[in-house]
């Protein structure tokens, strides 16, 4: 693939993007979330009711352009997890068959009458290769502050600065 920038502006705006992310490999190998230098450190609890492996659903197309119960605009693009007891901003480290991904929690959910734990984008189940309701592992692994722009694919660069997360 060639990429062909004509404004020199153009790759000094992404070059101060790229700064702002953490060294060391804290984006998920998959894609995802990055916790951002005020991020804070959340354990995991028996209040958050929250367990290494669950069933996962997925929700999007019927939902696409309706705010999140944590106030995002829901897309194709966006990566989160719905859970009844985890706050907004809440990272995850969700697992399934080799693919792992850090994402925000954006909504309360999931609603389905199977017993399902969580309720993923359909940008999240896309990055993890999920088409149909599976067993996932999960663990929180941290908090970010939420805002509108959570989960958004970081190839714009305001998704960077709130904590946006990668699809794909």
């Amino acid at each position: 693939m060639r990429i062909d920038v004509k404004t020199p502006m153009v790759v000094l705006a992404l070059v101060a993007v790229l700064c702002l992310l953490p060294a060391g490999g804290a984006l998920a190998s998959a894609g995802g979330t990055s916790m951002p230098a005020g991020g804070k450190s959340i354990s995991t609890t028996p209040a958050h009711n929250v367990h290494p492996t669950g069933i996962a659903t997925w929700f999007g197309p019927g939902f696409f352009g309706k705010k999140t119960a944590c106030g995002q605009t829901l897309t194709p693009g966006v990566v989160g997890v719905a859970n009844r007891t985890l706050p907004c901003g809440t990272l995850v480290r969700v697992g399934y068959h080799g693919h792992r991904l850090t994402v925000p929690v954006l909504d309360r959910g999931p609603y389905s009458h199977i017993g399902a734990d969580w309720d993923l984008t359909a940008g999240a189940a896309q990055a993890l290769g999920i088409t149909e309701t599976v067993r996932i592992q999960t663990r929180v692994i941290g908090a970010t502050a939420n805002s509108p722009l959570l989960g958004l694919p970081v190839t714009q660069p305001t998704a960077l600065m709130a904590g946006g997360a990668v699809a794909g």
